[in-house]
């Protein structure tokens, strides 16, 4: 069978926020320390203390927002341990990952540093759990005020003069679990209470984002829509794709048949959840002021043998790169509620973008395809029905491709595409409505990032096994696109 798609390409959808692209940086495992930052003393080559070569490949990914210093670290972490001399800040247990001594000498000046070396937003997560209401309160002072204050004060002895531009920040996380074990109306009192004083100073003008859902928790999202609501920027939601449940998540690498489908039809259930937390975020909110975050995201796998169970290091092969690109192409389709998302996580810890083994690095298949999507940021959602051929696997079955398309500020054209099966191609017909003149189109160009067995990866010692190429498997018969793609493949075409 043929899958058909059909491009409205003269309407839109909307625009597609590019904070869509966020990523997620905890203090867990090696994300932080040995991933992102090193030191100024290390051999390793750094810029100001963070890793040069990871600093340029997230430059290169145009990363728009990064998320920071948790996770349910956020709700341990005291800001004030982390600012000062390094040699003078306190040291503590990581309790939630590893039981490691944290030294705390990344804090609130190296991370704005970063996001600054990165030219991307920092999102802020505050302390709900274990903070006070001062604690927050001073941190958003400390950070944003130019003026005179105990805070701006201790700002500037400390070598920052000049606030930074801080924009989005999360009132809590995980309420409902490591970040308090709170019930939602519990919650939903209580950030009305602290978001009081998250405040705006100057012409800093703070986004809010509320602790939102785990999961199909739509109880949860009720109660908070219904008495927080109007207090709110954003809502958050966390859903993790596993093989089987959270106590059966499956291998990063060496997996049977069965669950690379298992994957990937759990990674559908991101649009089913979006549908239905939205729908009730539109009976109080029809207007959709209030923006869908899905700050966490991604696989989560058993950790790779040998290496510490609290740090959550897993490979990275073409199957998460599946997962990536099916469910971008969702947060796409959901762009009018869908404001921003954060991958778990950026360096060495889950679906991460890179993988570091001392001084050497790796990009891994996720990390690809982000850099091939990245063409959709604040591009105009089009319009676009697919009919898809199913995907098939021992009874059960899902849609074979997976699409989304969007038009960027020059006209340029871009359609991302999925091919799940692994072991079929797809063949598909690409109708292009309301083109003025389809002899307008001058070049078509695609890129692909394909595996040949499903757990196929990137090593140290192979870092280029997968890795994008040039796709010519695309052609123009008047206003129809005739696309073939091999199995287990994600491809961008820009029509140009």
């Amino acid at each position: 069978m043929t899958t058909s798609i059909h491009i409205n390409v003269d309407q839109s959808k909307g625009i597609i926020n590019k904070n869509i692209y966020g990523h997620f940086a905890e203090h867990l495992g090696r994300c932080i320390y040995e991933g992102i930052w090193v030191g100024e003393d290390s051999p390793i080559a750094n810029t100001n203390g963070i890793r040069t070569d990871v600093l340029e490949a997230l430059k290169d990914l145009q990363i728009p927002v990064l998320r920071w210093p948790g996770g349910c670290f956020a709700d341990e972490y005291h800001w004030k341990d982390g600012i000062g001399p390094s040699e003078q800040r306190k040291r503590m247990i990581n309790t939630h990952w590893g039981g490691m001594v944290e030294n705390n000498h990344f804090g609130t000046h190296e991370f704005l540093m970063l996001c600054e070396m990165l030219e991307c937003e920092p999102y802020v997560n505050g302390n709900v759990g274990s903070g006070t209401v001062q604690e927050m309160q001073e941190w958003v002072e400390y950070m944003t005020f130019d003026g005179e204050s105990p805070m701006a004060n201790l700002r500037k002895e400390n070598g920052r003069d000049k606030p930074w531009k801080v924009t989005y920040f999360g009132v809590g996380n995980e309420s409902w679990g490591c970040g308090g074990n709170m019930r939602p109306e519990y919650y939903a009192d209580l950030y009305r209470r602290y978001q009081t004083y998250v405040r705006n100073y100057g012409e800093n003008q703070i986004y809010k984002i509320a602790c939102g859902a785990n999961v199909s928790d739509y109880h949860w999202t009720e109660t908070l829509m219904k008495n927080a609501g109007q207090w709110m920027d954003g809502l958050s939601l966390h859903n993790y794709t596993f093989a089987h449940s959270w106590e059966e998540k499956g291998n990063a690498t060496s997996f049977p048949e069965n669950e690379w489908f298992l994957i990937l039809k759990n990674a559908l259930i991101m649009d089913d959840l979006i549908t239905r937390h939205s729908a009730i975020m539109d009976q109080y909110d029809p207007n959709k002021r209030i923006g869908l975050i899905v700050d966490e995201w991604g696989t989560w796998f058993n950790v790779e043998p040998g290496t510490n169970p609290g740090f959550l290091y897993q490979q990275n092969t073409i199957r998460d790169a599946m997962v990536a690109g099916l469910i971008l192409n969702i947060f796409h389709n959901h762009s009018d509620r869908v404001q921003m998302a954060n991958i778990a996580q950026t360096v060495n810890v889950l679906q991460a973008m890179i993988l570091t083994e001392g001084d050497r690095m790796l990009l891994t298949p996720t990390y690809h395809v982000f850099n091939m999507f990245k063409v959709h940021q604040d591009a105009t959602s089009l319009p676009l029905f697919i009919d898809s051929d199913t995907y098939q696997y021992n009874g059960e079955s899902i849609a074979q491709v997976s699409a989304s398309a969007s038009r960027a500020t020059d006209g340029k054209l871009h359609i991302s595409l999925c091919n799940v099966s692994h072991n079929e191609e797809a063949d598909l017909c690409i109708s292009l409505s309301g083109l003025v003149d389809s002899t307008h189109i001058r070049t078509i160009q695609g890129t692909i990032l394909s595996g040949n067995q499903i757990d196929a990866h990137n090593t140290f010692d192979q870092p280029e096994t997968l890795a994008p190429a040039s796709f010519d498997g695309a052609s123009l018969h008047e206003d129809q696109l005739k696309v073939k793609i091999p199995p287990m493949s994600v491809v961008v075409i820009a029509i140009h």
